[in-house]
């Protein structure tokens, strides 16, 4: 299926030419659960968490190195859906539900997925929509995402879900996965069962995870269609074609290999952390019961009190870091329970600190620009604005980024940069007509000719994709 970009990005002074409406608008930062965001009708909805996000990469790296596609790797994106399902639009994008993560019981369940995957995607086998997903919905969110051309998709916008402190638990109303979005024919199919057996082989890994997520799909055959996952409707899966990948599978000396033992601990905090980001409270506590006292519990109960908003929160996650010090991510929860408290000015510390470690992850640089704006301090004012272009030039399509540059510009005084930044995290969002309107009206201050002027008149003179018809 052909789709024309929805822009181009021009030489010369009109760097801003690219539209960065990706579907976005139902984009979250997990566990970004502050400013609440409307989930527009047809948005896929997405997740960003730099701690999954880094574990996702750090799964895919050697499977696209031995596929021979290291050099354009394809980004991973996040999907919000608890249901297991996983697929490719084309060679420079990856889906993956969160289900998959929350599912799967050990890290080699995750990369069967990815190597199957990537073996369509080396493969360059053709990608069909199927039937059921033909609605202007579906087929208008592939087509920006595959026409953005953003290095980025699925930027934070938003959260969920305020009240409940879980981002990801409300957004995305209709579950993409469910819909079984695209499928391929049982050729390919049987392709990319061979290249992730080489993938995994080549990688030195055991195919044992593979094997037991189609090995579900093989059984779900059996029922009704109703009550099987979407992947296993999108990639058929007979009885006779696992036995032929079970022979192969067991001819590899890798096959008895047990999962690598770091992998598996962050792989169990991954799962925790979706769990209770996207579950109540009580039922995290239900799942990770105080005489639970791995890691993975502690964390889960850390976010679940979070979430509950009480005040032994802070004291939860400071038990967390107390046991690794030197972990960013239970410095970037303790920042954002603050934040949620109403003390942003404190959450700053923490933020910076996460960022000591990682100084180059942009969703912690969202966070401290969000922690210095909301510190209401003209001092922390000129800082925020670095910090938060800084996490846009990472990650240009970040709504909450732009957001916060829109305030700490108008703080200062700066309304036509104001009005500038309103624009692109509108256009972030999906709402065009808003953000030529803001547009428009920066325009009128600003330099003509000048480079935030030409950003201006690119975003004025947008045009909107008309989106198919449903049938």
């Amino acid at each position: 299926m052909p789709v024309q970009a929805l822009s181009t990005l021009k030489s010369g002074s009109r760097l801003m030419k690219k539209a960065v409406a990706i579907a976005c608008s139902a984009a979250v930062i997990l566990p970004m659960a502050i400013v609440p965001a409307q989930a527009q009708r047809g948005k896929l909805p997405l997740v960003r968490d730099a701690e999954v996000e880094a574990l996702l990469k750090d799964y895919a790296k050697p499977i696209y190195k031995v596929a021979g596609i290291s050099n354009s790797e394809p980004q991973i994106i996040l999907v919000n859906d608890k249901s297991f399902n996983a697929f490719v639009p084309d060679s420079r994008r990856m889906f993956i539900n969160i289900g998959v993560i929350m599912e799967a019981e050990a890290p080699g369940e995750v990369i069967g997925v990815i190597a199957h995957e990537t073996g369509h995607i080396a493969g360059r086998h053709l990608v069909r929509l199927r039937s059921a997903a033909a609605n202007a919905q579906i087929v208008s969110v592939i087509g920006m995402i595959l026409g953005a051309g953003a290095a980025a998709a699925g930027a934070a916008a938003g959260s969920g879900d305020a009240a409940s402190g879980g981002a990801a638990a409300a957004l995305g109303a209709g579950s993409v996965g469910r819909r079984t979005l695209l499928s391929y024919q049982r050729g390919e199919e049987a392709a990319a069962d061979r290249a992730a057996l080489r993938y995994l082989n080549a990688t030195g890994q055991s195919a044992r995870g593979m094997l037991k997520t189609f090995q579900r799909m093989s059984e779900q055959q059996m029922f009704s269609r109703k009550f099987a996952d979407p992947y296993a409707q999108s990639h058929p899966m007979a009885q006779e074609r696992f036995n032929g990948l079970l022979n192969e599978a067991q001819k590899s000396k890798y096959f008895n290999q047990p999962e690598d033992y770091v992998l598996q601990y962050r792989h169990d905090q991954a799962r925790a952390k979706l769990y209770a980001f996207t579950s109540h409270p009580s039922a995290t506590l239900r799942a990770y019961p105080r005489s639970d006292k791995s890691p993975a519990a502690q964390y889960a109960r850390a976010i679940a009190a979070m979430k509950s908003r009480g005040k032994g929160a802070v004291k939860e996650i400071d038990a967390l870091i107390r046991t690794q010090p030197n972990n960013p991510y239970y410095y970037e929860l303790k920042g954002q329970a603050l934040l949620e408290s109403g003390d942003p000015k404190r959450a700053i510390a923490p933020f910076r600190k996460a960022l000591s470690f990682k100084p180059n992850e942009p969703q912690f640089l969202v966070w401290l620009g969000y922690a210095l704006v909301g510190a209401n301090e003209q001092s922390y004012l000129p800082e925020a604005e670095k910090v938060l272009k800084r996490a846009i030039q990472m990650d240009e399509n970040s709504g909450i980024a732009y957001s916060q540059l829109a305030i700490a510009h108008g703080r200062q005084g700066e309304r036509a940069e104001a009005d500038l930044a309103t624009a692109k995290g509108l256009m972030v969002r999906g709402d065009f007509e808003a953000a030529k309107r803001y547009a428009a009206r920066a325009q009128k201050s600003l330099k003509r000719g000048s480079p935030a002027w030409l950003q201006a008149d690119d975003i004025v003179a947008y045009k909107t994709p008309k989106l198919p018809r449903n049938r």
